[in-house]
């Protein structure tokens, strides 16, 4: 497994000037077939990562070591730059300095750290986002602790999601303020918005779920947006056809008609998602 490749990759497109959709990958297979497709770059999602490792939905429960694991799996089998989403970096800054240690050993070419307050904390909202100083922290941890200098470090940010646009922006112009290798955006939903980012800053961008009236390559490069994620689909289609599959040859009728047999949302049933539910509103929001 050789990093030194990928990872220039990386670097070469965050540093040009076109943007990229990348594939969702979680394992191997799905990483060699991106490569083979033709893909850039590849993404490994955290909430992916809890599906195919645990079964369990996005809760952060999968530990730094889980998803080390899977990463190294990935890089070992295929050369495609593999992005990570580290979530908070498995704890405070100290932990952030584990976390970056173990994803570079794995191969990784890059990872995003971000500033939501993870995991929940009792009594406290979902996604409720961590005091920049301690955000500002938590990057600079990242960056000292890298040993390859051609690791991306990403800091990543749900800002949008979770304050007013302006209380976002100002946030997000001390966090390029380190010398981060781009920021990753998650809740962007205008152009407006994205242009704002744009004149903060002269970091490539990344964005996460981007929205179907924003996938405009052309104004998307212009904006400095290298990297756009369309979703996950590509895991959601593979669940979906193991699952018709399995249950056509169960039933011993044609996949078409136990098709109709599926459930309407079959990643939450088969993560268990209403197990978590009842468990966060027992454990986390009890008065």
């Amino acid at each position: 497994m050789k990093a030194s490749a990928p990872r220039a990759q990386l670097r070469a497109w965050l540093s040009g000037s076109r943007c990229v959709f990348p594939a969702s990958v979680w394992d191997p297979l799905s990483a060699r077939m991106a490569q083979d497709i033709g893909y850039e770059l590849a993404m490994l999602a955290g909430s992916v990562a809890s599906f195919t490792v645990l079964g369990a939905p996005d809760k952060v429960v999968l530990t730094l070591t889980e998803l080390a694991e899977q990463a190294r799996r990935i890089c070992r089998a295929s050369s495609i730059p593999l992005i990570v989403d580290a979530d908070h970096g498995f704890g405070n800054a100290l932990n952030v300095r584990r976390t970056v240690e173990e994803l570079e050993t794995a191969g990784v070419s890059g990872l995003t750290i971000e500033d939501t307050e993870l995991p929940q904390g009792f009594g406290r909202p979902p996604k409720a986002l961590i005091a920049v100083d301690e955000v500002i922290g938590k990057f600079e941890a990242a960056l000292d602790a890298r040993q390859d200098p051609a690791l991306c470090i990403l800091a990543r940010t749900t800002a949008f999601q979770a304050l007013p646009t302006d209380e976002a922006l100002a946030r997000i112009e001390r966090y390029g303020r380190p010398a981060v290798d781009g920021l990753f955006l998650v809740g962007i939903q205008s152009w407006a918005q994205l242009e704002a980012v744009h004149r903060l800053t002269d970091l490539p961008l990344l964005l996460g779920s981007t929205p179907e009236n924003m996938k405009d390559m052309q104004r998307l490069s212009q904006l400095s947006v290298r990297v756009a994620l369309q979703g996950h689909g590509s895991f959601i289609a593979a669940v979906r056809a193991t699952y018709e599959n399995l249950l056509g040859m169960r039933l011993r009728v044609d996949p078409a008609a136990a098709s109709k047999a599926i459930p309407a949302d079959l990643i939450a049933a088969v993560t268990r998602e209403a197990d978590y539910a009842q468990w966060v509103e027992r454990y986390l929001q009890r008065p």
